[in-house]
């Protein structure tokens, strides 16, 4: 499994997981019970990984979704 996008915003989370499910890739989010750990606050990014082997396809997906995103060359 690999990153393909690190965030504490929830709104763009569950899009990129959308856009991932619609383009046929399964997505798992890490790190999302660490919001027990710091009270409910969002502070502690949340990551969205993939298979190693839908890595770049998933990259090139979300960059298109995201367009003038810079984190995904």
């Amino acid at each position: 499994m690999q990153e393909v996008l690190k965030t504490n915003n929830p709104v763009e989370l569950s899009f990129a997981e959308a856009v991932l499910k619609d383009a046929g890739i399964a997505s798992f989010t890490f790190d999302t019970n660490m919001s027990v750990m710091e009270g409910g606050v969002v502070i502690l990014p949340r990551r969205l990984m993939v298979a190693d082997e839908h890595v770049n396809r998933a990259k090139a997906v979300l960059a298109e979704a995201f367009a003038a995103d810079a984190r995904f060359p």
